[in-house]
C-alpha cells in the first residue's frame, strides 16, 4: 500500500479531497462551504475548493490558521486579548450557517504547541471562544447544517507522532496512516465508506431496539463505572441528516456509535487509556471519580492544571455529554499509532465527552428549549471534549428497563 498510495500522492490527495466534499459534507448545488484549515494545508484546500465548485458550490470561504502566529500571540499578547473573542468572527459563522453552509474543519494541530504558554491565557481563550460561538454551535450540534471534521498532516503534528524519524519521513508515515484510516487505501473508497456506514447502522439499530437503562463498565485498569441513560435516548453512528434531509458524515474517520448519558446518572471511577490533546497541551494517565453525574475528584500524571481548568470552565464541564462505543480492534487501534489527535484516537477507543450533549441524541431534542433539555437530563456546557477509556479487556453490560442484562462489549470488542 505504501508504494501505491505515496507514489501517487497527488492522485490520492485529490481523491481524499473529493471524498470529504462528496461523502463528508455531501455538498449540494448552490450551497456555500466554509473551511477551517492550517496554512500548511493550502495545496489540499485548493483541491477541496476545486471539487466543491465542481459540485456547484456558491462560495468556498477559508478561515486560515497558522501555528507559528498562534504561538507568538500567546507569548506576547496581553490577557485581555484572550478574554475577549472577536464578535465579528462568531457573527460571520452564524451568517454562513443561516445561509445553509456546510462546515469542513481540518484538525491538524501540534499537540504540544502551547506547552510552555501561561495556562491562564489558554483557559481564558477557551472560555471566551466557547461563549462567543455558542449561537453558532447550535447549528452543528443540532445537525441543522452539514459539518465534517478531517485531518491532514502538518510538520509539527507528524514529528510528535513519529519523533524518531526525519520530518519528511514523519509526514509520509502520517499521510499513510490517515489514508488507511479513511479507507483511501482501498480500490473504491466511496463504496468502502457506504459498506462501513451500513455496518455501523446495524449496531445503532440493535442498541436502539434494546432501549438500555444503564451501562456497566469494568476493566482491569480500575475502571468501574455505572452510566444511566435518559429515557428516550437515541444511539447514532456513522452519518446523519441535516435539517434539509441531506445525509452527511461528521467525522472522517469514524468508528463510533454514541448516545448521551443522564446528566446526574454517572457513578464510579474511570481511567483514561490514551493521551488527551486539549488546547495545545497533553493530559495523560488521568483518573476521574463521579458521583451523581459530577466529577468529584480527579488525578493526572500529566496536564493536571489543564484538566483542572477544563473541568472548571462551567458547571456542565464536570458532567458527561457523550457515551461512545468503539471496538478495541478497530482499524485505527490496530495501527498501534497514538495519533495525539482526538479525531483519530477517539475512533480507536471507547470514549466519553466532558460537557455538552448532542440534542440529537434524545427523541425530539433538536426542537426542545434549553429548559426542556435540562428537565430531560441532558447536559449543557460551553465545551465538548472527548477522552478515551477503551482497553483490550473492557467489559460493558447493558441493563434494560425490565432488568435484563446483555453483554455489549467483551474483551474490548462488540459482543454481538
Amino acid at each position: 500500500m505504501r508504494g501505491d498510495i505515496l507514489e501517487n500522492l497527488e492522485k490520492t490527495l485529490d481523491g481524499y479531497a473529493k471524498l470529504c466534499v462528496e461523502v463528508g459534507i455531501n455538498l449540494q448545488k448552490g450551497q456555500p462551504l466554509v473551511v477551517n484549515a492550517p496554512v500548511e494545508g493550502a495545496k489540499f484546500v485548493r483541491l477541496v475548493a476545486k471539487h466543491a465548485y465542481a459540485l456547484g458550490a456558491k462560495l468556498v470561504h477559508v478561515n486560515w490558521n497558522d501555528e507559528t502566529l498562534t504561538k507568538m500571540k500567546y507569548e506576547n499578547a496581553p490577557m485581555e486579548v484572550f478574554e475577549n473573542f472577536p464578535k465579528w468572527y462568531a457573527e460571520g459563522l452564524e451568517e454562513f450557517a443561516e445561509d445553509g453552509a456546510g462546515f469542513l474543519s481540518i484538525y491538524s494541530e501540534d499537540p504540544e504547541l502551547l506547552k510552555e504558554v501561561d495556562p491562564r491565557k489558554i483557559a481564558a481563550h477557551n472560555k471566551s471562544s466557547s461563549m462567543a460561538l455558542k449561537g453558532f454551535r447550535k447549528y452543528t450540534m443540532n445537525d441543522i447544517n452539514a459539518w465534517c471534521v478531517i485531518s491532514i498532516p502538518t510538520k509539527g503534528w507528524a514529528k510528535r507522532v513519529f519523533p524518531d524519524v526525519s520530518e519528511e519521513e514523519a509526514m509520509k508515515k502520517l499521510w499513510e496512516a490517515i489514508f488507511k484510516a479513511t479507507r483511501m487505501d482501498l480500490e473504491n473508497p466511496v463504496k468502502a465508506w457506504q459498506d462501513h456506514l451500513k455496518n455501523l447502522e446495524e449496531k445503532v439499530n440493535f442498541l436502539n431496539e434494546k432501549k438500555f437503562k444503564k451501562l456497566y463498565y469494568k476493566s482491569s485498569n480500575g475502571t468501574d463505572l455505572e452510566v444511566e441513560l435518559p429515557e428516550d435516548h437515541i444511539w447514532a453512528g456513522g452519518g446523519g441528516k441535516n435539517s434539509k434531509g441531506i445525509y452527511f458524515v461528521a467525522n472522517m474517520p469514524t468508528e463510533e456509535v454514541f448516545t448521551m448519558p443522564l446528566k446526574t446518572g454517572v457513578n464510579g471511577v474511570v481511567y483514561s487509556t490514551k493521551p488527551l490533546n486539549y488546547g495545545g497541551n497533553l493530559i495523560d494517565n488521568f483518573k476521574l471519580t463521579f458521583k451523581n453525574g459530577e466529577v468529584v475528584s480527579f488525578e493526572a500524571e500529566q496536564g493536571y492544571e489543564v484538566l483542572k481548568d477544563l473541568l472548571a470552565l462551567d458547571e456542565g464541564a464536570k458532567h458527561l455529554g457523550e457515551v461512545a462505543l468503539v471496538p478495541y480492534d478497530s482499524p485505527i487501534s490496530q495501527s498501534k499509532i497514538i495519533f495525539l489527535n482526538t479525531l483519530f484516537d477517539e475512533n480507536a477507543s471507547c470514549h466519553f465527552a466532558f460537557g455538552k450533549a448532542y440534542p440529537t441524541n434524545i427523541k425530539g431534542g433538536e426542537k426542545m428549549t434549553d429548559e426542556e433539555l435540562e428537565k430531560a437530563g441532558v447536559n449543557d456546557s460551553l465545551t465538548h471534549v472527548d477522552f478515551m477509556v477503551g482497553s483490550k479487556d473492557l467489559s460493558i453490560i447493558g441493563e434494560t428497563n425490565n432488568g435484563e442484562k446483555i453483554q455489549i462489549f467483551k474483551n474490548g470488542n462488540w459482543a454481538f
